[in-house]
């Protein structure tokens, strides 16, 4: 065979790779989708309905995010620079004494309940029982002096209601964390892992878990707010006014008003002395609900602590709440 007579050398296949999209092209491609659509995009948001949806989104964010990064911050110090042993000596051994001892320590921590998340999970992974840090995260945010002082401010003439206040909150957190230690099980918790904390000297593992729970924790932040809004702005509120009448449906009411609104607790006791076609056990329950359990509550348990303790948290704590509150409601007026 002659070198004419070889078959020719195959050639190698042209590789073709999909050209990548990046942030550049998306952000150029939505430029030109807002200058394309500007006109109706400048109507949709002059509209009242999402001016509304955009003020309460604010509200609830302008709200939330100091407090957050605060229990951030205050959870990044638990994991590095307390130690474990600490914890033990501080709370009582016995599981059922050291509910309400972790309840009452919310008196002395000012903050709201987007803190009270990230620093009860700093809790729990420090060696603390379940029970007494879920007791912290639903007392601190009520009972704390700032809360407390709001309250009395907002309530001038009605100096039970802060008392009130504070007992069926810390009744409500210590039934609560009582219950979970009798029923509840370890694999509803979903703690998230800490891997990236290893190795890091103090104050690098310090920011570390500052930045990673800020990104974690304030997206689940931004989920409920951003629900929050949207049912703020759909429910109408000469529902309300009906439903001020019945004394029981009004409790159920403004629970779920509390709820979905999804207030900071230190300005919730403003909207609720706003609320006068309610009655004041109405009242109480919206003060004690909202702090413990709300839409951007239940999403950031749900980010932080595991859905599957969110689902099953939540609604017990609703549903304690507001019966502690009817009790305590109508025996003090």
């Amino acid at each position: 065979m002659t070198l004419t007579d070889q078959p020719p050398t195959p050639t190698p296949p042209v590789s073709r790779r999909r050209p990548r999209v990046g942030s550049v092209e998306v952000l150029a491609a939505l430029l030109v989708v807002v200058v394309l659509l500007r006109g109706p995009i400048t109507r949709a948001l002059s509209a009242p309905a999402l001016q509304t949806w955009m003020t309460v989104f604010v509200s609830i964010m302008t709200q939330a995010i100091p407090f957050l990064v605060f229990g951030v911050a205050l959870s990044a110090i638990i994991a590095v620079f307390v130690p474990a042993s600490f914890f033990a000596r501080a709370l009582p051994k016995h599981p059922a004494l050291a509910v309400p001892v972790a309840g009452a320590a919310g008196v002395v921590l000012p903050g709201c309940e987007c803190a009270s998340v990230p620093v009860a999970g700093a809790l729990i992974r420090r060696g603390v029982v379940p029970g007494a840090a879920f007791a912290f995260l639903l007392a601190s945010p009520a009972i704390n002096p700032i809360v407390l002082v709001s309250t009395a401010v907002a309530f001038p003439g009605e100096p039970k209601m802060v008392v009130a206040r504070a007992v069926t909150s810390l009744i409500v957190a210590c039934l609560m964390g009582w219950l979970w230690q009798a029923f509840g099980k370890g694999d509803w918790l979903r703690m998230p892992s800490r891997s990236h904390l290893d190795g890091l000297a103090k104050w690098p593992a310090f920011w570390a878990s500052v930045r990673h729970d800020v990104l974690h924790a304030g997206g689940f932040l931004v989920v409920g707010a951003a629900a929050a809004a949207v049912v703020a702005v759909v429910v109408p509120k000469s529902w309300l006014q009906l439903l001020s009448t019945n004394p029981v449906v009004a409790i159920l009411a403004l629970s779920l008003l509390a709820f979905i609104l999804s207030i900071c607790s230190e300005a919730d006791a403003f909207v609720a002395a706003s609320l006068t076609q309610f009655s004041l056990t109405a009242r109480l329950a919206f003060l004690v609900v909202g702090p413990m359990i709300d839409l951007k509550l239940f999403a950031m348990q749900a980010g932080i602590l595991g859905r599957g303790f969110a689902l099953r948290f939540a609604p017990a704590t609703f549903v304690m709440a507001v019966t502690v509150s009817a009790i305590v409601g109508t025996v003090i007026w």
